[in-house]
């Protein structure tokens, strides 16, 4: 057991540590050289470099460590040792790079494609983050600040912070780069969603069928899917229908969908997305029970 959990761990600080490398990566040589002060804490140290005489990655610490402390203080130690690491390795692998390449120049040539290679990139690096329930620290914590005392959605606060800082970029910068920069926050939004949610997206499949025996067989035998089965009642005729409900990956509803369809035509189904599934398998909540 100890011997998997060392193990675990160890995975846990590779994959934390490779996010916040590719993270730092997109910022170093896709933000910095075009200038775009897209909604993050390096966005923000962007336009104050032009404004201070102090590099990216400096200005980036200062601000992390200012955001640290505020949350301990505000919020409590809920961000814990991984926002920490991440929050100090990201503006560290950034000098790091600008040591590396003093003379860095924009990769793409052009601002535009370099906030969709940003965004792509970063995107990766805070999916690789979030599975192992970290955050790059920074702005989270000013989103959480809003959240917690002025009642501000999460959500919502994020899209506040990130969009503010984005217009900051007027203080440097011509509007073409504003612009590009407030588009660039909401696109990170959206593609860093993308990342962290849509490739776990799974489907959520409820069935009304006369077939509902052979759909139930396919489920446990073919597909090696769970399923739960209900006694519904029908509003019109007041008859009692069974309805199977199995939540399945998309290659899986792709199938499913074909075989409800080709055993019972006027099989009547439902369909919801699901972003995340957990469940405990009966081994360890037998194994807690058990030592509890």
């Amino acid at each position: 057991m100890k011997k998997n959990q060392t193990l675990d761990r160890l995975l846990e600080f590779v994959v934390i540590t490779l996010g916040a490398v590719i993270a730092a990566s997109a910022i170093f040589f896709f933000l910095i050289p075009s200038r775009l002060s897209i909604g993050s804490v390096a966005g923000l140290a962007i336009v104050l470099s032009q404004l201070l005489p102090l590099p990216v990655s400096v200005i980036t610490m200062i601000l992390n460590v200012v955001f640290l402390l505020l949350g301990f203080l505000l919020i409590g130690k809920e961000f814990g040792g991984k926002t920490v690491y991440t929050s100090i390795l990201i503006p560290m692998v950034m000098g790091l790079l600008e040591r590396c390449f003093p003379n860095n120049q924009s990769i793409m040539g052009d601002p535009f494609l370099d906030m969709l290679c940003y965004s792509l990139l970063v995107s990766l690096g805070m999916a690789l983050l979030f599975v192992r329930n970290a955050s790059s620290g920074g702005l989270d914590i000013a989103a959480k600040i809003l959240n917690r005392y002025f009642h501000v959605d999460l959500g919502a606060a994020m899209s506040m912070v990130g969009i503010c800082v984005a217009l900051t970029s007027v203080l440097t910068a011509d509007v073409k780069t504003v612009i590009l920069s407030v588009i660039g926050t909401y696109l990170n939004g959206i593609v860093v969603d993308h990342m962290i949610f849509g490739m776990n997206t799974k489907k959520k499949v409820c069935i009304l069928s006369e077939k509902s025996e052979e759909i139930r067989n396919y489920l446990l035998q073919e597909l090696h899917s769970g399923a739960t089965l209900y006694e519904a009642i029908g509003a019109y005729d007041l008859q009692p229908h069974r309805e199977i409900v199995a939540i399945v990956n998309k290659a899986e509803y792709g199938k499913l969908v074909g075989y409800v369809s080709h055993v019972d035509p006027e099989a009547f189904m439902t369909v919801y997305t699901v972003h995340e599934a957990f469940y405990r398998p009966k081994d360890v909540f037998l194994e807690k029970k058990t030592a509890g």
